[in-house]
């Protein structure tokens, strides 16, 4: 029997609990991080793997780090390589589609296979210890007076704290299109300027600071989600009078030319995957909060993204 056949009748059978999941055991997956070792994406991508292991949904998984132009060079070598491939998949999120916006790559994300969206990350803004600002409101107050004397440091260009940074001076009557962004290539670079206070303000997933934000060696003025976030005593934008919330929301694709049955064969999978306890554990340990949604709702949900981030990138100059 064919491998996509035979997981066709797997996903009816575990459809209707004829199966127990462990049934889904035999595929070697093959899994693209279009990202270096140790970001965002990494540590995605494994705790996937992980829970694609530990729920024996897969005899082995595999890892391939590809990264560069916010993950352009990564799904290059994917939408190239993968053709037709109904074991592989790639961890993207929303950082690859400003990327995509800013850099237009010769590839594009529609060849891929848009499977799944598994968690959102909210973005936390920090101060250095030693900064003779002290909150959000003098940030606000000095990019007033001058937008361009304001550093913001976090991610690639395009990534959600460059877009929520452009997004709030927008909001509090400052122009986005002056705003003084400085892109690093990974968090370690970011992190290692904020603490030697060359840059004003910094901007990354919670999880990247918590430890220097406990040591006292980051002061964190504001968070992107609509509600403070759970155990987390920093105030959202919201809170501040700045109508501002964005999520870092990361998803799986499929490779480019796998059928119907191995998309919902995949899809499933994943699914499956984002029930076990060892996703469970990796939700807990990063800080992640679930924003499961899959298949065709998935696809829309990125279309919608694309062009709302177009929009908003437009008007802050970025392209």
């Amino acid at each position: 029997m064919r491998r996509d056949t035979f997981l066709k009748s797997l996903a009816a059978l575990a459809a209707t609990g004829a199966l127990p999941m462990s049934a889904w055991a035999g595929a070697n997956v093959k899994m693209m991080i279009p990202a270096n070792p140790g970001g965002g994406w990494d540590t995605t991508g494994r705790a996937l793997g992980k829970a694609l292991s530990d729920g024996k949904l897969a005899d082995t998984v595999t890892y391939d780090n590809k990264g560069g132009a916010a993950g352009a060079l990564g799904l290059a070598q994917f939408v190239n390589g993968s053709k037709g491939d109904p074991n592989a998949l790639m961890v993207m999120g929303s950082v690859m589609l400003g990327g995509i916006i800013t850099g237009k790559p010769p590839v594009k994300l529609e060849q891929a296979t848009p499977l799944a969206r598994m968690t959102t990350e909210y973005n936390v803004f920090v101060l250095p210890a030693d900064s003779p600002l002290k909150s959000m409101a003098d940030v606000v107050a000095q990019l007033k007076k001058d937008p361009g004397s304001v550093k913001w440091g976090g991610g690639s260009r395009g990534s959600t704290e460059h877009i929520a940074a452009a997004m709030i001076a927008q909001k509090v009557g400052a122009d986005p299109s002056k705003i003084n962004y400085v892109a690093f290539r990974g968090g370690g670079e970011a992190t290692a300027a904020i603490l030697g206070g060359n840059v004003t303000v910094g901007g990354s997933g919670y999880s990247e600071f918590a430890e220097y934000i406990a040591a006292g060696k980051m002061k964190a003025i504001a968070v992107t989600s609509a509600q403070r976030l759970p155990g987390i005593n920093v105030p959202t934008l919201k809170e501040q009078g700045i109508d501002v919330e964005i999520g870092n929301w990361r998803g799986v694709y499929g490779a480019p030319g796998i059928t119907p049955e191995q998309r919902k064969a995949l899809i499933d999978l994943v699914l499956a995957a984002l029930k076990t306890p060892s996703w469970a554990e990796s939700l807990k340990k990063n800080d992640w909060t679930p924003a499961v949604i899959s298949g065709d709702a998935f696809a829309k949900f990125v279309d919608d993204d694309f062009a709302s981030l177009r929009a908003i990138m437009t008007k802050s100059g970025m392209v």
